[in-house]
């Protein structure tokens, strides 16, 4: 079994292939910092699909070099788990000098590029730099979808394969596939909200939070609907705080300009009050998901957690990273800026969640290929009836 160093970990580990967030049950050390717990969905999804029986951390920041000779010894292959790393902002530290020093292949596990809303997208030479020791130290890169394999194309890398998130195959079962009921039979609805967005990657603020709020109140009024945070601070604060946090949480969100003047009205209030889901255990948030007929939303991977347990999903698409994500697996998904009115009945199509199922497949084959040549020990069982080539079986 692989012995795993891992970069960029997102929680604590417990039973063996679990996350959930540092000192969860010290909800006051994290409570006034953002952090998305989307990240320890990934994180304990990829655990989920290896053969592992050690873990370790490979620190970026300030590393200690005199470690790497002992960690090359300990560990069998250093894993990223998959994200959002591929933008101008992103910072890597000593990543690429601690990579080519250590000399161990790199896992990297669905890693995703983000296209500005305007001009090009734009790397520093340190973003590049890392990408390239990846490249180098890997039979191939597993990235998000056809965009972040087109970025990492222009660099020159096209060691890739496009696996999506091993979030989609959390649930080991090559057979997966989502089956419609009549839509009159759904009850309990999940919705994945995000508040917060960037006007770096979303074109206009304003019409996302309306649509946003507009949407919620709909599906708040017509089901039984769990609003869904996943790590903004008020939120957090709503559900895990004090009573005076509670309270000092909603006031902020009162006196918020965007929240305030496009999102955060008295109907808002009361649904906050009332119906709004947060923890930072990744295992809280399946059990949810198992318990709803229908999640849609703006979070890629708490979505995403409802589509691997066969949970119908609708993805409202955003910015360049939901498209992706949407497109290579083929999620029904409307995008909040089209000049067409979102009408639940039109995306309850079984035929529109046929092409979901029929990509999961390939994307869980390719997967499964991706891990096999970097030589990883993988759960993912052979799909009945799959292509695989000769010698993906041979390593297997």
């Amino acid at each position: 079994m692989a012995r795993l160093l891992v970069m960029i970990p997102s929680g604590e580990i417990y039973d063996h292939d679990c996350v959930r967030w540092y000192q969860y049950q010290n909800i006051q050390r994290s409570i006034d910092n953002y952090h998305n717990i989307g990240d320890a969905f990934v994180f304990d999804s990829s655990l989920k699909l290896l053969n592992f029986e050690k873990v370790g951390v490979l620190e970026i920041n300030n590393p200690d070099w005199d470690s790497l000779d002992r960690l090359r010894e300990e560990y069998d292959y250093v894993m990223l788990r998959g994200s959002n790393y591929v933008h101008g902002e992103m910072q890597w530290h000593d990543t690429a000098a601690v990579l080519r020093k250590l000399g161990l292949p790199v896992l990297a596990f669905g890693i995703g590029a983000q296209a500005p809303v305007r001009g090009k997208l734009e790397l520093t030479e340190q973003t590049r730099d890392v990408l390239r020791a990846m490249s180098e130290l890997s039979t191939s890169i597993g990235v998000r979808g056809a965009y972040s394999a087109q970025v990492l194309g222009d660099l020159g890398i096209d060691n890739v394969r496009i696996i999506g998130c091993p979030t989609a195959f959390r649930r080991l079962d090559p057979n997966l596939r989502i089956t419609l009921s009549p839509l009159a039979e759904v009850e309990k609805v999940g919705l994945t909200i995000r508040r917060e967005v960037s006007p770096t990657y979303a074109q206009d603020i304003q019409r996302y939070l309306n649509f946003h709020r507009d949407l919620v109140k709909t599906l708040a009024n017509r089901f039984d609907t769990t609003l869904m945070a996943q790590g903004e601070v008020e939120e957090k604060k709503i559900v895990l705080g004090t009573d005076e946090q509670k309270e000092e949480a909603i006031a902020a969100l009162r006196a918020n300009g965007w929240a305030a003047n496009w999102y955060f009205d008295d109907g808002m209030e009361k649904l906050y009050r009332e119906r709004l889901f947060y923890s930072d255990v990744v295992a809280d948030y399946e059990a949810l998901v198992q318990r709803l007929d229908l999640v849609l939303g703006y979070r890629l991977h708490g979505n995403l957690m409802a589509l691997a347990n066969g949970v119908p999903s609708i993805y409202f698409t955003y910015d360049s990273r939901t498209a992706e994500f949407a497109e290579t697996y083929r999620i029904p998904s409307y995008d909040v800026f089209s000049d067409e009115a979102f009408v639940l009945e039109d995306y309850w199509d079984q035929g529109r969640f046929d092409a979901f199922n029929a990509a999961w497949r390939d994307v869980y084959d390719e997967t499964r290929v991706f891990l096999l040549e970097n030589n990883v020990d993988t759960k993912l069982a052979p799909r009945v009836g799959a292509a695989e080539p000769a010698d993906m079986r041979k390593v297997a």
